[in-house]
């Protein structure tokens, strides 16, 4: 766009198999079989048929006339034969054609075509949204209203999603946040005191993700779903792939997490942030709450990143099938979590965008890129305006300013073709933020705008098949994973991890 300046990617020149928006090969024609030349007849002598030999006397005494005329007769049915094969249908001045004209292909795509195939082939899902917060806020989780029901049916809810923007979106579905906020003193208070209501908030905001979809049962497929059976779901009603997660551990019990965990997994769970904005008992965050302001600033070094019980609620989490989920964490959990085996399954980053393009603790250093490729794992680029435009801060521990200009659909592009010509494009999908973010990028307002970020990163260069891997076919792959190393662990007998209960004080 014109307004962005210093763009920090190129735009690429279209890819060879996109080149004339529609051919996957440079010559894209039906093939057709062209006839070969008719044959000269000739005689073992090379002579035509027809001529006389030379230094032969007529033939006269011992042929009779009715030999002759036959004779006649069947060679000027030959030659016209011969002359109907040779010479070109409809005339063509005496002039045939070495061959056919080849016939053309079906006409180039258009972006918007090639768009919808795309996302009418491969369900569009959203690492992160955040509605069901919005509405604990803003409807106060009462979804039988007719306040609630009108804008959620016919549009103009007041954040970024709705029945119709969803359907105008061609979103094939999300990962359905039931995020909670850090209680006080999270970060260094790990007893069940300060923890408590997160859990019982957290069962309240799956509750009313689950109720969404029991009521709106065409629209949205059941959490607790396999991926196999909700792409089958996908294909068959169009309806919306919706698993759940949780966006912190500080929304289990930090004193007795396995039990919390193995419960959140029956009821649709199935990816969990190792931290929001507060450390916890398993791992450090990014951000924390600055003792002095109360304000988010970045987290000095604490405990290196993952602890030994962190590692623990990881391996159970793989037994589960539960995604491990590193957006909002610090640089070394990190990597340690993407290292030695720490996690028997891919790992995603649910929303977050690259660190060389906007510098902020949120987003993910390129050397960590190179561990999400190792692991195979895949990086959910974040919308939030914050995440993907800013400018370096002086050190690192403030905050970037946020860089206006460059708060663009086409910003948020750049993001993923930065990560996909890094580690590839089996690394990389989308992962909004809406509903959990007050300040969007312009043109990408809505779940409704998401074909226009698809035919950006198509207009970029990015290829057709990759361009399906960025908006879900890495998510469905790396879910997968995760179900498939569940499925051997158990194959295996490994067996749940048990809680420390301690004894009940009766006064």
């Amino acid at each position: 766009m014109s307004s962005e300046v210093d763009p920090l990617l190129p735009r690429n020149q279209p890819a060879p198999e996109i080149s004339g928006y529609g051919y996957s090969k440079p010559n894209d024609f039906i093939n057709v079989n062209y006839e070969s030349t008719p044959p000269s007849y000739r005689n073992d002598n090379g002579q035509e048929e027809n001529e006389e030999n030379d230094g032969t006397e007529s033939v006269t005494s011992n042929r009779s006339a009715l030999s002759t005329i036959c004779s006649i007769f069947t060679f000027g049915v030959l030659f016209a034969f011969i002359a109907s094969i040779a010479l070109p249908l409809g005339g063509n001045g005496g002039n045939r054609q070495p061959s056919p004209e080849p016939v053309p292909g079906r006409p180039s795509s258009t972006i918007n075509e090639r768009v919808d195939k795309i996302l009418n082939g491969t369900p569009l899902i959203d690492g992160h949204n955040d509605l069901a917060i919005f509405l604990r806020f803003g409807y106060k989780n009462q979804i039988h209203t007719s306040k609630f029901r009108d804008k959620f049916e016919k549009g103009g809810m007041e954040m970024h999603v709705d029945l119709p923007r969803l359907r105008k979106g061609k979103v094939g579905g999300a990962l359905w946040s039931a995020f909670v906020p850090c209680p006080a003193n999270a970060s260094y208070d790990f007893s069940d005191s300060v923890y408590g209501q997160s859990v019982s908030t957290t069962l309240s905001q799956i509750d009313l993700i689950r109720r969404i979809q029991t009521y709106y049962p065409k629209i949205f497929i059941p959490a607790t779903s396999s991926p196999t059976d909700a792409l089958y779901l996908f294909h068959q009603n169009h309806s919306l792939v919706s698993p759940i997660s949780i966006e912190g551990l500080h929304q289990i019990p930090q004193t007795s997490p396995f039990t919390t965990l193995r419960l959140y997994h029956s009821l649709g769970v199935r990816a969990a942030t190792l931290t929001w904005n507060c450390h916890n008992a398993f791992a450090d965050a990014a951000l924390i709450p600055s003792n002095d302001t109360g304000l988010t600033v970045p987290a000095p070094p604490y405990r290196n990143g993952l602890t030994a019980a962190g590692r623990q609620v990881i391996k159970e989490m793989n037994r589960l099938g539960i995604l491990v989920d590193l957006s909002h964490t610090s640089y070394w959990t990190q990597k340690a979590v993407l290292s030695n085996n720490t996690s028997l399954a891919p790992v995603i980053f649910s929303h977050s965008s690259a660190f060389t393009i906007c510098p902020h603790p949120r987003n993910v250093h390129d050397d960590i890129l190179d561990l999400v490729k190792a692991t195979n794992s895949i990086v959910m680029i974040n919308f939030a305006s914050a995440f993907i435009s800013c400018s370096p801060p002086p050190n690192s521990s403030v905050l970037p300013d946020f860089y206006p200009r460059n708060n663009t659909l086409h910003q948020i592009a750049r993001h993923v073709v930065y990560v996909g010509e890094k580690i590839g494009y089996d690394h990389v999908g989308f992962g909004s933020d809406f509903d959990g973010t007050l300040l969007t990028p312009e043109g990408m307002d809505g779940v409704d705008k998401f074909p226009d970020l698809v035919a950006e990163l198509l207009r970029m260069g990015v290829t057709d098949e990759d361009v399906a891997k960025v908006v879900g076919g890495n998510i469905l792959r790396v879910w997968q994973a995760a179900e498939d190393v569940s499925a051997r662990m158990h194959e295996d007998g490994v067996l749940e991890l048990e809680d420390e209960v301690p004894d009940w004080k009766v006064d």
